[in-house]
C-alpha cells in the first residue's frame, strides 16, 4: 500500500527527531531510510549490547524495533505533531546473532490519532538475513506537541 505524507518536508522532520533521540547515538544506531510509512535502522553487532550468551539483548532488539516502528509512523503524521508508543507485541524468533542488525518497519494503518505498525528485525551476516524478530506497534500522534532540544 502506497500512503501520501500529511507534511512534505516528512523526511527531514524523521532525521531531525531521530538525531534528537540520545539513545539512538549511545547504541550505534543509524537511520537508513524513511518513506512514507516505511524506516530502516542499522546497529552494527556490538558486544556491549549483548547478553551472556553472546546474542544481540532481547530489549536492544525490541528497541530497534520501537524506533524504526515509530519513525515509520511519524512520517505519515502532520507537522507540528510528535510520535508516541502507546503499545507493542514482540516476538523473538530466533537468536540475535549477526554482524549487523536491521529493523525495517512499515505502517500498516495508519489513523489520525493511532497508527498501527509492523516491524521486522533481521541479523546479517556475510549478506544472510534471519528474521530474529516480529514487532506489532501502536504509535500515537499528539498534535501540537514538539520534540525536546535539551
Amino acid at each position: 500500500m502506497t500512503f501520501i505524507p500529511k507534511d512534505p518536508n516528512f523526511e527531514q522532520r524523521v532525521r531531525a527527531s531521530f538525531d534528537l533521540q540520545t539513545v539512538n547515538q549511545t547504541l550505534g544506531c543509524e537511520l537508513l531510510s524513511v518513506g512514507p510509512g516505511t524506516c530502516v535502522i542499522r546497529l552494527p553487532h556490538n558486544p556491549a549490547l549483548c547478553q551472556q550468551h553472546g546474542y544481540l539483548h532481547a530489549g536492544i532488539t525490541t528497541t530497534i524495533a520501537d524506533t524504526a516502528a515509530g519513525y515509520a509512523a511519524y512520517s505519515l503524521m502532520p507537522p507540528n505533531s510528535e510520535v508516541v508508543s502507546v503499545e507493542f507485541k514482540i516476538n523473538l524468533m530466533a537468536p540475535a546473532v549477526g554482524e549487523v542488525f536491521e529493523a525495517r518497519a512499515k505502517v500498516d494503518r495508519p489513523g489520525r490519532s493511532l497508527t498501527v505498525v509492523r516491524s521486522e528485525v533481521v541479523a546479517i551476516t556475510d549478506g544472510k538475513e534471519t528474521t530474529v524478530a516480529l514487532m506489532q506497534a501502536t504509535m500515537i500522534c499528539l498534535p501540537g506537541a514538539a520534540d525536546k532540544t535539551a
